[in-house]
């Protein structure tokens, strides 16, 4: 009897907890069911998609690996976006990192008015990206009002501005350079001409956009900094500079490698304004890959009609893979260490 009552008593918590479990999925069998259909289901589908040819009316035919080595030939087309979106995460991120930073250090102290402040630089991060990128198209206007101060500001020293269109104007940054000097860059040779004029504008409107929001993760990660450590310093004789070089910035690595991180995959997925102010252009040099596997997915690139669903799946994996490594190296680089915060 004394055996028997033991085993019961040793079934009950399993078996309570069994079927708790089984309650547990239960609730989560109709997110379970959305995930496995619209999200594993759709990534399989898409995988299986970019091995095929397909045009939406027709059924898939197999071919195998040409989607593939198709988009790795394209030196004209997915390769010179995957340069042109390389050079963009090369200077968006480290730039709008900076920046959210340096605008979260100004208002995490005891300013007057503080929350308006916050309130203000953080504006462009909830506003529309369609709104924002209409704004700074105006602003980018030949006529516009950053060519209108560039004017002014060279006559205050007697010299005179030649208006730029922002947005049609293909020049490399490094061809500008090469061009002060006396000598030129080929348009063959368009990875060694740097970003373009145009997309240094899409760039700074891409910055002016996503810093405010890194602001706000920046400014709740100080607001964790213990005190007490900034007032030890103090008293060894640490100033201001070295209490945040020596501790502050430190203490922000496993927040530095969060926005790091999702500024690398929000900067390689940009679309929406390259979409709505130069649709890859002037001569591909803000094409990037999210617009060109919109534009072949759709068949409304360059005017075209063809939809080429499985080449626009294959260029969405092989972009997938470059997303995955870049997070695989900044993880590996910054992550060292970020236990100790």
């Amino acid at each position: 009897m004394v055996s028997r009552a033991t085993r019961t008593r040793r079934r009950g918590p399993n078996t309570r907890v069994r079927n708790e479990t089984i309650v547990a999925y239960l609730f989560l069998s109709p997110y379970l069911l959305v995930t496995a259909v619209f999200t594993v289901g759709i990534i399989a589908f898409a995988l299986y998609i970019s091995f095929t040819s397909y045009n939406l009316f027709e059924s898939p035919t197999w071919v195998g690996l040409d989607n593939y080595r198709r988009a790795l030939g394209d030196t004209g087309g997915f390769l010179r976006s995957l340069g042109n979106i390389v050079l963009y995460v090369v200077i968006v991120v480290p730039l709008q990192t900076g920046i959210a930073l340096m605008l979260a250090s100004i208002l995490n102290k005891p300013v007057r008015g503080q929350k308006f402040f916050r309130t203000v630089f953080y504006g462009p991060s909830v506003t529309s990206s369609v709104v924002i990128a209409s704004i700074f198209l105006w602003l980018y206007l030949k006529t516009g009002i950053i060519n209108y101060l560039f004017d002014q500001t060279f006559s205050l020293f007697g010299a005179q501005w030649t208006a730029i269109e922002w947005l049609n104007d293909p020049r490399g940054l490094f061809q500008l350079i090469a061009n002060a000097f006396g000598g030129d860059i080929a348009s063959e040779q368009w990875y060694f001409r740097g970003p373009s004029v145009t997309w240094l504008a899409v760039m700074a409107l891409n910055i002016f956009t996503t810093a405010p929001t890194f602001m706000i993760i920046y400014l709740a990660a100080l607001q964790d900094v213990p005190p007490p450590l900034h007032e030890a310093a103090a008293i060894d004789g640490a100033n201001r500079w070295q209490q945040f070089w020596y501790i502050t910035l430190p203490m922000l690595r496993p927040v530095t490698l969060l926005i790091v991180v999702l500024g690398t995959i929000g900067a390689f997925q940009v679309f929406d304004q390259v979409q709505f102010l130069t649709a890859g252009g002037p001569l591909n040099t803000t094409l990037t890959p999210v617009y060109l596997v919109y534009g072949e997915a759709l068949g409304v690139l360059g005017g075209g009609s063809v939809i080429r669903m499985g080449l626009a799946s294959a260029m969405a994996f092989l972009l997938a893979v470059i997303i995955f490594i870049f997070t695989f190296i900044q993880r590996r680089y910054i992550e060292s260490g970020t236990e100790r915060y």
